[in-house]
């Protein structure tokens, strides 16, 4: 076991690193960040930013040396520096695991093959792949890009031959993967920690709104039946152990098909959907993934109140800054701001989290408090 005390390091750094560097500290232990932007939202509340690309074999060694153990905080990091990070310390997840969750044709096909459901899908390596593709997906289907993809980007909702065409096109002719679009009824997802003895725990099924391809709201406890979360929460860990995982894994879901399960994608590291657990659970995903990182006992997350979490873009900017005081006049409400300045359409810039009696009560409070911080 690593114990407070100890240095831990995070290469990445953006709003998860942040929360994870916040998290860590308060547990004890001081935190190196390697990222290349001086005004790194990890970096300010960091111990020390190793100002660096990714793939700086100096700056990797120098965290190295710096740290007992390293993770990451969004899935591009290039497999080969957690590779090299790994021959001198401890680092969770593992770049075999990572490489897998950072491409799409390798994840889905990591899916089937270990019998998890998906949309059909088919690669899409090159233009001449396209007839072949249409013909295992059907149409309505959507093109995404094999990598880089995130919050609705490198994403095209397509519905013929010559929309897919159009699309690969605009993409660049990358690699891409074609699925289906299914008919949903409900998105949801499952956070998970997972440590190296094996031991899984999980948070709550949250159930997830996307606006433009971006998180908007996660409402928990999710509104679907009793058994289809712990269905939901079985297939999560399954996953992670087939995945041979170790640290915090989001799981995104559909339902569809009549309340059946499909895996959408997988997240190495804590999930957008998960930030309603820094005020409602007995223990958060960030604490988790100090404790996986460091080896220490995983504990059993409880939910303390309904809760949702509404994100917060650099829309809500608009003709000036968010009217802060506003929303968090209304019980519940807490603010999560991540330290960005540049408040762009469409940028993730924090979040709120608000608790109430019930779920449909937290996501009526959400949907009022996000309107109150544009309200003129």
């Amino acid at each position: 076991m690593i114990l407070p005390g100890a240095t831990l390091g995070v290469l990445g750094g953006g709003q998860l690193g942040r929360m994870f560097a916040l998290r860590a500290r308060v547990m004890g232990y001081r935190v190196v960040v390697l990222e290349a932007d001086p005004r790194s939202p990890a970096g300010q509340v960091a111990d020390e930013q190793i100002e660096a690309a990714y793939d700086d074999d100096a700056a990797l060694d120098l965290l190295a040396e710096r740290c007992a153990a390293v993770t990451t905080e969004f899935e591009n990091v290039p497999a080969g520096s957690l590779e090299r990070l790994a021959r001198r310390v401890p680092v969770h997840p593992s770049a075999a695991a990572v490489s897998v969750t950072q491409e799409r044709i390798a994840e889905k096909s990591f899916l089937r093959e270990q019998g998890f459901s998906t949309a059909a899908f088919a690669p899409v390596q090159q233009a001449d792949d396209i007839e072949r593709a249409i013909a295992a997906t059907g149409f309505p289907a959507i093109l995404k890009t094999a990598r880089l993809g995130y919050d609705g980007k490198g994403q095209a909702v397509v519905t013929s031959p010559e929309e897919v065409r159009a699309a690969f096109t605009r993409f660049g002719g990358v690699p891409c993967i074609l699925e289906r679009r299914l008919a949903l009824e409900t998105e949801i997802s499952v956070v998970l920690a997972r440590g190296s003895d094996g031991q899984v725990v999980s948070f709550p099924a949250g159930e997830n709104e996307h606006r433009d391809g971006i998180l908007h709201t996660t409402t928990v406890p999710a509104r679907i039946p009793a058994g289809l979360e712990a269905e939901a929460e079985r297939l999560a860990c399954g996953v992670a152990e087939r995945l041979g995982y170790v640290g915090v894994l989001g799981v995104e879901m559909f339902v569809a098909e009549g309340g059946r399960l499909f895996v959408n994608e997988l997240a190495p590291r804590p999930h957008n959907s998960g930030h309603f657990t820094l005020d409602a659970c007995s223990v958060d995903q960030f604490e988790l993934q100090v404790r996986a990182l460091a080896g220490l006992p995983l504990v059993r997350p409880r939910l303390l109140s309904p809760v949702c979490m509404v994100n917060i873009l650099g829309d809500s900017w608009g003709a000036g800054a968010p009217r802060w005081e506003r929303a968090l006049a209304m019980p519940g409400v807490r603010l999560h701001l991540y330290g960005k300045a540049d408040p762009r359409p469409g940028r993730k810039m924090g979040h709120l989290t608000c608790l109430a009696d019930s779920s449909d009560a937290a996501l009526a409070l959400a949907t009022a408090a996000h309107a109150a911080l544009r309200a003129s």
